[in-house]
């Protein structure tokens, strides 16, 4: 309902007690007529001593007998806010004659159909509340200011009331009158004294530091920095981290530590000023304490901040910066910091930016001689309403406003400028910054690097498009260069061809569109360049490298990429714990024979317990395409556990020859001879297929089982008259040095394509430990990878990080029977495993 204001004026003249605020007696002496505790005792007082004549002037009492009009108003709502008391001449309106106690039958009809005022209108200018679809009663002449009669101004309301009856439109429907609106017109609100909480615990200490620091003679420098290279640092370091070990980074993390490292290199700026018996001083902590401003929300709806500190930074790299970053955090959140976590702070990080402020000019406290704030992420305003592929193609970064305020009694404006300018080249990604980051978190490759745009094509220059085809070539052949396969070493690999700007290209094209033919399974479209190297390197650059394109034959290498560069899918839960039963049942094993058998001659797989993870993917998959046999050759390391795991020996008779049954054949016993032994048996799939399983027996000589297996397997496909293809898989395992140094493995590989020896393909599993025939790599073979040796035949090759299940265990659907080469690590050294080969004829 539109309300107009009322005359609600009592039968009592008012004083100039109170003002322009003399309309305030009326609100509350009503309030006070209806119920005296409603209002203070201040007002209940000063209306009961004009009750009884103490104040000036008369005092006011509530008439005898109401008038009519107010009667009518007591059954009907009443939501009309009080009118001006004041006539147009400027003097006090008096009260109206009341109307007769008996109102006659049309005026009754009238107070029914309308809420009446609570008060008679004063003779002026008033207004009359009339309800939308009630019937309009006569406008009543009022004498006007001048002695003149004058019309009744009227607003209609445009409530519910009739609603329903007024044709429907197709409008918004909000309910108000198509009148012109009286701006000047409104509501009036009754003034109340405001609330008062006195400031106790957290929040007083607050505004008493906020007092103190007031007699702080403080300075702010301010700098603006270009955020687009650490935005492209943060997603690769978050994609690698959702892939490993978890957790996410975020700009503060970044930020924070670029301080940490910009106070190293601009120690002023970690100073605070002190005085000691009124003799100033300049206080130069030993260690960098980093205060963190945290806003938590208190159980009453409130904010308080919370300034805990993370002492020893400078001593931190950049992942143990990031977990007492997070612990800081947690403990905060908990309610769990103690005194120490707020005492020494000596500079300070707030981030008022995380709710869009651009940036902020906090005040120091006493024993601080920095705080540096940090504004909020986003283009700059001029291209907020801007596209985003106008932006990309404009080569436009998001900034963000960093200020450093400073006690100027210690600290000058150069050595603020300055400590803004190494942050500004720090996340630039100068002095080796980012780099720092990617080692601290064990991000096999390089960081993108800093680059000036260059967007202009002009004739004779080679396109992009073209230079990302060149990109996505230089990944496939040396991608595995950058691979992260060595468990026992964390090395930042890299190439030149696998840099952006080997290839014309900076980090302004990421988000930028290109043509990729067939690449990443697509047909004629285009994927964004950020989206391009995030499938080369997952493909080819995580804990699996690649080796195929000295492949020649042009089909099995597109064969391969249809199958290897896709998005990565993580495993469901049930083949996670299948991986985890394998390993738990490897290491087991290998954990029970070292304690019960103290002392005896043994070649354990310890370190290399993934091998029983691949072996048993390869066993499952031959199972489920229902080959015929698995055969399996192999050196003393790990037979016993392969015996027990794969094939299914019982555990009764590996343990007694264990114990020293004496051979009558052998006057020293057993001795290694069980190392030496085959067996046979039956793997059962997960989907509960069975597969038959062999071990082929194998002297001392290592690699000389290879032309035996090979002789066995063809040996039985020979014998499977009405078998198609090649029934039985064979899968030879090697160490490193063995499998580079001895001739027979080239003589086996050389001979598998000729027609008396073919075999469909043979899976190459290669276990290296690094120390081969107790030589290092650089001193046992020429070749980078022991593997070498298998490009001969053209074979592609894998090589996986053994300290990583999941890559040991390949996805079913690829198919693969082609020689590999996955590197595996184990306690004394890292693992390296081929698997097949393509099958040809």
């Amino acid at each position: 309902m539109v309300l107009a204001p009322e005359n609600l004026t009592t039968e009592y003249a008012s004083t100039d007690e109170f003002g322009a605020n003399d309309w305030l007696i009326d609100e509350m002496y009503q309030a006070y007529q209806q119920d005296p505790a409603s209002v203070d005792e201040r007002w209940q007082a000063f209306f009961a001593n004009r009750a009884q004549g103490g104040a000036s002037g008369a005092a006011p009492q509530a008439p005898a007998e109401p008038p009519a009009a107010a009667t009518a108003t007591d059954t009907a709502p009443t939501d009309a806010a009080p009118t001006d008391t004041t006539r147009a001449d400027g003097a006090p309106a008096t009260a109206a004659t009341p109307e007769p106690a008996s109102p006659t039958p049309a005026a009754a009809q009238t107070a029914e159909a309308k809420p009446a005022p609570s008060a008679p209108s004063a003779p002026g200018r008033s207004y009359t509340v009339v309800a939308e679809g009630a019937p309009k009663p006569p406008a009543a002449p009022h004498p006007a200011p001048n002695g003149e009669s004058g019309p009744q101004a009227t607003v209609e309301s445009s409530g519910a009331t009739g609603h329903d009856a007024a044709p429907e439109s197709p409008g918004s429907g909000m309910g108000l009158s198509a009148n012109r609106p009286n701006l000047v017109q409104r509501k009036e609100q009754a003034s109340s004294e405001p609330t008062r909480t006195q400031l106790k615990g957290a929040p007083m200490r607050t505004a008493r530091n906020m007092d103190a620091s007031l007699a702080m003679p403080t300075a702010t420098s301010v700098r603006n920095i270009p955020m687009k290279l650490a935005i492209d640092q943060r997603l690769m370091v978050n994609a690698h981290l959702a892939r490993t070990t978890g957790g996410k980074v975020s700009f503060t993390h970044l930020i924070g530590f670029a301080m940490i490292q910009a106070l190293k290199r601009v120690p002023t700026m970690n100073a605070c000023y002190e005085e000691v018996d009124g003799k100033p001083f300049l206080v130069e902590p030993n260690t960098i304490n980093l205060g963190l401003a945290i806003d938590l929300p208190r159980p009453d709806g409130g904010r308080q901040l919370l300034v805990p500190n993370i002492k020893g930074c400078e001593h931190l790299n950049f992942g143990q910066f990031w977990a007492a970053y997070e612990a800081v955090v947690r403990k905060a959140r908990k309610g769990e910091l103690a005194v120490t976590d707020f005492q020494g702070t000596s500079a300070t990080l707030t981030n008022p930016g995380g709710i869009g402020t651009s940036h902020s000019v906090p005040r120091l406290m006493a024993g601080q001689g920095l705080i540096l704030g940090v504004g909020s992420i986003d283009y700059p305003p001029e291209f907020q309403g801007a596209s985003l592929r106008r932006i990309t193609e404009t080569g436009v970064s998001k900034v963000t406003t960093l200020t450093s305020t400073y006690d100027h009694r210690i600290i000058q404006g150069a050595q603020s400028g300055e400590f803004l300018k190494v942050i500004h080249e720090l996340l630039l990604g100068k002095h080796g910054f980012y780099d720092e980051i990617f080692a601290s978190l064990r991000i096999p490759y390089a960081p993108i690097r800093w680059a000036q745009d260059v967007s202009a094509e002009r004739p004779g220059q080679i396109p992009k498009s073209a230079r990302v085809f060149s990109l996505i070539a230089a990944y496939r052949q040396h991608g595995h260069l950058m691979a992260d396969i060595d468990p026992l070493e964390y090395r930042q690999r890299s190439h030149p061809e696998l840099t952006l700007e080997y290839h014309g290209l900076t980090l302004w094209d990421l988000d930028r569109e290109f043509p990729v033919g067939n690449f990443g399974g697509h047909d004629g479209e285009v994927m964004t360049l950020r989206d391009i190297l995030a499938t080369l390197r997952g493909s080819y650059c995580r804990s699996i490298g690649i080796e195929y394109m000295h492949i020649q034959d042009n089909e099995q290498r597109a064969w391969i990429q249809t199958r290897v560069e896709v998005p990565h899918a993580p495993w469901p839960r049930e083949e996670h714990l299948r991986i985890l039963d394998r390993l738990n049942e490897a290491e087991i094993f290998e954990t029970f024979l070292q304690t019960k058998f103290v002392g005896q001659k043994r070649f354990s797989l310890e370190g290399g317990e993934s091998t029983i993870v691949l072996l048993d993917e390869l066993c499952d998959a031959a199972a489920n395409r229902d080959l015929d046999e698995v055969c399996i050759g192999m050196p003393h390391r790990g037979r016993l556990n392969v015996l027990a795991n794969i094939v299914g020996k019982s555990y009764g008779q590996i343990f007694k020859e264990f114990e020293g049954s004496v051979d009558p054949r052998h006057a020293q016993g057993t001795g290694d001879v069980k190392y030496h032994l085959g067996a046979e048996g039956e793997f059962t799939a997960l989907s509960g297929k069975t597969i038959k399983t062999s071990v082929a027996a194998n002297p001392s000589h290592l690699e000389a089982v290879d032309p035996v297996l090979e002789g066995i397997a063809r040996a039985k496909q020979d014998q499977l008259t009405d078998a198609k293809g090649y029934p039985v898989l064979p899968i030879l395992l090697h160490g490193d040095a063995a499998f580079a140094g001895q001739g027979v493995v080239y003589e086996t590989l050389q001979m598998s394509q000729l027609r008396p020896y073919k075999t469909g393909g043979t899976i190459h599993v290669v276990v290296n430990n690094q120390v081969g025939f107790t030589t290092s790599p650089y001193d046992s073979r020429t070749s980078v990878y022991c593997t070498d040796v298998a490009k001969a035949i053209q074979s592609p090759i894998f090589h996986i990080n053994g300290d990583d299940p999941e890559a040991c265990r390949p996805d079913r659907a690829t198919g693969l029977r082609v020689p590999a080469e996955v590197q595996q690590g184990r306690r004394a050294g890292r693992g390296l495993l081929p698997p097949p080969r393509p099958q040809r004829g």
